[in-house]
């Protein structure tokens, strides 16, 4: 017989106030929810995203997942965030400050996902805004950067709207959907927010 050992919740994770929006780390009673949201909005998502994997919408790859998180933010490489809308707690997406860099860089990657029944209802830029000040306070980072596929109207509207400023365009920068494609490259650096 096989012992299944539990997997605890992402550890301290932070609660994240924004504007008609919470953003908290991910759980393992949120799969359902995660892996429905996900599903439902499969075709929405993919020419934006990595190759998703077979198993991705299993309990197994999210237990998985939830590994990966605990141990990303222990090791201080990566802040994954669910997003949920505050009135009904409805999850709407998820947000990611990634590649952590200290020494003197002092900068992290700013990733982002939302549900379609949730686009373009000012979600994600409650979230965006909701994590900068975690981002440079508690996090005490310099720089946060993001990077957006030129044909991506909706997130460099979101970015532009959230103080973020074009920096240039990054050839085969990130591979999405299976391929190599070119990136708008955005960041906001602490000093922005203090002019």
């Amino acid at each position: 017989m096989a012992f299944l050992r539990s997997v605890s919740p992402v550890e301290n994770g932070p609660v994240i106030h924004g504007d008609g929006v919470y953003l908290r780390a991910p759980q393992m009673p949120d799969f359902q929810a995660w892996a429905s949201l996900r599903e439902q909005s499969r075709g929405f998502l993919i020419p934006w995203e990595p190759i998703w994997p077979r198993d991705d919408l299993t309990r197994g790859s999210f237990r998985r997942r939830i590994k990966r998180y605990s141990r990303d933010i222990r090791e201080d490489q990566a802040y994954p965030f669910f997003l949920f809308r505050a009135g009904d707690n409805a999850l709407l997406g998820g947000l990611t400050l990634s590649n952590i860099r200290r020494g003197v860089a002092q900068a992290c990657s700013l990733g982002y996902w939302v549900g379609e029944p949730y686009s373009r209802n000012g979600y994600m830029s409650s979230g965006v805004r909701a994590i900068i000040p975690y981002a440079f306070q508690s996090l005490q980072l310099h720089r946060l950067e993001a990077a957006c596929l030129p044909i991506n109207a909706a997130s460099i509207a979101l970015l532009r709207k959230c103080g973020f400023t074009e920096e240039g365009y990054a050839r085969r920068y990130l591979r999405i959907n299976g391929d190599w494609q070119d990136h708008l490259l955005f960041a906001l650096l602490i000093e922005d927010l203090k002019v």
